[in-house]
């Protein structure tokens, strides 16, 4: 029973690992073009942000992955232990899935208030040149 528990979590581990690398270089190599939108092409400031992001993602996801990973199932045969794998495997990427809409969210959100700033500056100038 200990030999599945130990093998269960020898399996879980890069797997939710490997997922979440996945998830979070996809997410943050094409949300460049949102960071950079939202900081009006300052590239520096735009990959700055991104790459802390990126490592609040990491932080929060394989964080979450440690923290749920205690088996208490009974695992005392192989189809019960991959049961519960795929329990927490599943369920981790539930929850992946749910950051990663967040997180795209934040960065259309982030770009819709830019957007705004920029059409709003204008307007707020010719008044005070103006009165």
């Amino acid at each position: 029973m200990k030999d599945l528990i130990v093998l269960a979590y020898s399996i879980y581990l890069p797997i939710v690992v490997l997922l979440t690398f996945y998830v979070a270089n996809n997410l943050f190599k094409n949300s460049i073009v949102y960071m950079k939108d939202i900081f009006n092409g300052r590239l520096e400031i735009a990959a700055a942000t991104n790459t802390l992001f990126k490592i609040g993602f990491y932080l929060l996801n394989v964080g979450f992955a440690l923290y749920i990973l205690k088996i208490t199932d009974a695992t005392n045969t192989a189809q019960s232990t991959i049961e519960v794998l795929s329990k927490k495997v599943g369920g981790f990427s539930i929850y992946l899935g749910v950051m990663l809409f967040i997180n795209m969210y934040f960065f259309f959100r982030g770009k819709r208030i830019s957007k705004q700033r920029s059409i709003s500056l204008p307007i707020s100038a010719t008044t005070a040149i103006n009165p």
